[in-house]
């Protein structure tokens, strides 16, 4: 049985990284979406908040999971009982940063093999923190993510312009 993880910090997680999920169900028998915690990222979703969107995103895809961890992601990947790291890709920036990743990643374990799923064109040029700017200046995001994504983004963007109210 091949089980792969999908790191990521999925702030909010995408149609785009939906579609990365998707695919790689179909490859593999077990999908682990696992929602890195990282102190030095400012997020919109606590991490918890992150961990239920993609569960109500990925309900109906049998084997998928989501799991939040901390750490480092070489550490994770080999508590999990597996070496495949799954990432997606949208361009060439993407790819040298994911390329300078999977090889810290294989440093610090020579057995973690990274494997990257180009993104389908439709969603190449959406990024999480494209999905934010374009909701906080009231943009329909409606098409880029996953509908509890869309009504979560729209109560916590509503949230966080009342607080900046004096």
């Amino acid at each position: 049985m091949k089980k792969v993880i999908y790191p990521g910090s999925f702030d909010p997680i995408t149609n785009g990284h939906l579609n990365i999920i998707k695919r790689a169900a179909q490859i593999f028998d077990e999908v682990v979406v696992a929602v890195g915690n990282n102190p030095d990222k400012n997020t919109l979703f606590s991490d918890k908040e992150r961990v239920e969107l993609i569960k109500k995103s990925v309900f109906d895809i049998k084997n998928v999971s989501v799991t939040e961890y901390s750490g480092l992601t070489a550490n994770f990947i080999k508590s999990q009982g597996t070496n495949l790291i799954i990432r997606g890709t949208r361009d060439s920036r993407d790819f040298v940063f994911e390329k300078e990743i999977a090889n810290l990643n294989s440093l610090l374990d020579n057995q973690i093999e990274t494997l990257l799923i180009f993104a389908n064109k439709d969603y190449e040029l959406i990024s999480s923190s494209m999905v934010k700017e374009i909701i906080r200046f009231d943009g329909d995001v409606s098409k880029f993510v996953p509908k509890p994504v869309l009504s979560a983004l729209k109560v916590k963007v509503k949230h966080e312009k009342n607080k900046k109210i004096y």
